[in-house]
């Protein structure tokens, strides 16, 4: 690999990780102006038909290859995990909902090793217990708080996210789709599932404030169109469990940022599950990257 690509890589990574870690506090800020189906319905479909634009101008074919599998592909990817993450941040705290739901990568070596043959050496089965019990401690069943029903949805979204890094590296690994068309048509697949969600379900009016607006935007082009098709090319070029674990950096952007703008401070009995859960999560990314 050249420098230049590797450059370019890094350069992708990094922003991806500035982008989805601040945009936990975006989403969270923005639900008070709509309901979370409507906002990410809003977010969602633009970016995707912005997709579309970008393959005409490009002249990329837009028929779909294998469309049932992208098509369950963003049910998974796009309608799963961000209606999930987003309606887990309703209730939940930006930060704490970021780190649960990144617990893709411990989800994600679990499927993989199965569904991929990608094999975990006892390293990462200690990482994986690790990480496990810090989730414990995060959602603390025995309490049955007012945020269980938000914490598990979070991780609901990191599961549904772990199922589609697979299948999106078990589809490219057999069939020849274009890194574009694949994140345009998953995206819009999943949009729509979404969009009929949102308007199925009864909720408030949204607030149409130039704050909200920019948001939104904020959302649309840089967060959802720019970053998975970022993200995709990153699972393109890695295995699916050192793709997960490179973007380790999102919940912790997150988490600073949610606790400068938000004033979010976990408890003492969170904070250790969320401790427990990223040395877990780093011990995995140090022996993925050993394993590559």
């Amino acid at each position: 690999m050249s420098r230049h690509a590797d450059a370019k890589g890094l350069l992708a990574f990094s922003l991806l990780c500035l982008v989805w870690g601040y945009n936990w506090v975006v989403m969270k800020q923005a639900l008070q102006y709509a309901a979370p189906f409507d906002f990410v319905a809003w977010r969602t479909l633009p970016a995707a038909l912005l997709l579309f634009a970008v393959m005409l101008a490009r002249r990329r074919p837009l028929v779909p290859t294998a469309p049932l599998a992208l098509f369950v592909l963003g049910t998974l990817q796009t309608a799963g995990f961000l209606g999930l993450a987003t309606w887990a941040l309703l209730e939940g705290g930006a930060g704490k909902t970021a780190v649960l739901a990144y617990t893709m990568p411990f989800w994600t070596l679990m499927l993989a090793w199965p569904l991929l043959g990608e094999r975990l050496a006892p390293a990462q089965w200690l990482a994986a217990a690790i990480a496990l019990s810090g989730l414990v401690l995060v959602v603390e069943p025995w309490r049955l708080s007012g945020t269980l029903a938000s914490d598990l949805l979070a991780i609901g979204a990191g599961i549904s996210w772990a199922a589609s890094a697979v299948l999106a590296k078990w589809l490219r690994a057999r069939r020849s789709i274009d890194l574009l068309s694949l994140t345009a048509w998953q995206m819009l697949f999943g949009a729509i599932i979404l969009t009929l969600i949102a308007v199925l379900v009864p909720s408030r009016p949204t607030q149409w404030t130039p704050e909200f607006v920019a948001m939104l935007l904020y959302n649309i082009v840089p967060a959802t169109a720019g970053a998975w098709l970022a993200w995709l090319h990153l699972l393109h070029r890695m295995s699916a469990g050192t793709a997960s674990l490179s973007v380790l950096l999102v919940p912790v952007v997150g988490l600073l940022a949610s606790r400068m703008q938000l004033d979010e401070r976990p408890g003492t009995v969170e904070l250790s599950g969320m401790i427990l859960i990223g040395s877990g999560l780093l011990l995995l990314y140090r022996t993925g990257r050993r394993a590559v």
